[in-house]
């Protein structure tokens, strides 16, 4: 049997406890088409350590975007990333970046696609304190769901109270940010005029997307650049599923094909 059907699978905790029966169909189609070696980590050390220890395998990361991107900066951290191909069978709650990949949805299709699937490389987005982009970059980081879930009952209520006693208006108030943006050195905008969102997302070509927002009645700013400088008041940021910051200043680099994904063969991703 090749190295490539002898993979390390291994298989993150959150979606064990979330989707048991996806992870056992997933171990199941994967140990039916391949000599592979089961890893259950309890935690983030040993799933770090069960990638360091793969040896000649090739790395199967059964779980959601995160265990997925956990994945990506281990191997890049490494300085791995490009030595291999990873493959991913995606399962748990938040699972939108996989699936913009390429992967497929359900478990046996996409542990299918592991088994019969074509590497792929992609590229990267990494910015100066190695940290890692595979999707959508927001500069700054938008309010999610998460804000709202999290807040408490007393809070809920109070701003209850509020509406009742004062409606709150239709529309709420588009928040703006001084930022300067630089696309290559090139300065798109500078602090003197504020802006309501920047996004970056590694495009094709090696290059990456740049858009620059400054309201709905002006055109959005773009650029193709190699690199990306945002600097500024402290600002924070979402790079696919986690907000970084407060900040200052935060250089992205475009690195070309620098990891591989196993993807079906007529995947359109990359």
């Amino acid at each position: 049997m090749s190295d490539p059907d002898q993979l390390l699978v291994v298989i993150d905790p959150v979606a064990r406890r979330m989707d048991g029966e996806s992870v056992r169909i997933a171990k199941d189609v994967l140990c039916g088409g391949s000599e592979a070696k089961i890893c259950l980590p309890q935690g983030p050390e040993e799933f770090a350590r069960a990638l360091a220890r793969r040896g000649s395998r090739r790395p199967v990361v059964v779980g959601d975007d995160r265990a997925l991107l956990r994945a990506v900066a281990l191997l890049h951290r490494d300085r791995s990333l490009g030595d291999g191909v990873l493959a991913l069978v995606p399962v748990g709650a938040s699972v939108r970046l996989a699936h913009s990949l390429g992967v497929p949805a359900g478990a046996v299709a996409a542990a299918r696609a592991v088994l019969e699937g074509t590497p792929r490389r992609l590229d990267l987005l990494v910015d100066e304190s190695d940290g890692v982009v595979l999707g959508d970059l927001a500069i700054p980081a938008a309010r999610t769901a998460a804000h709202v879930e999290g807040a408490s009952v007393w809070t809920t209520a109070r701003s209850l109270v509020r509406t009742l006693v004062r409606p709150a208006p239709s529309v709420a108030p588009v928040r703006t940010h001084r930022l300067r943006v630089e696309a290559d050195g090139v300065l798109m905008c500078d602090l003197d005029r504020p802006v309501e969102d920047v996004t970056v997302r590694a495009g094709p070509g090696g290059r990456a997307e740049v858009v620059v927002r400054h309201g709905a009645t002006a055109e959005p700013l773009r650029a193709s650049a190699l690199s990306v400088t945002v600097s500024g008041p402290d600002f924070r940021y979402r790079a696919d599923a986690h907000v970084t910051g407060p900040v200052r200043t935060r250089t992205w680099t475009v690195r070309a094909g620098a990891w591989g994904l196993t993807l079906p063969a007529a995947s359109p991703a990359g």
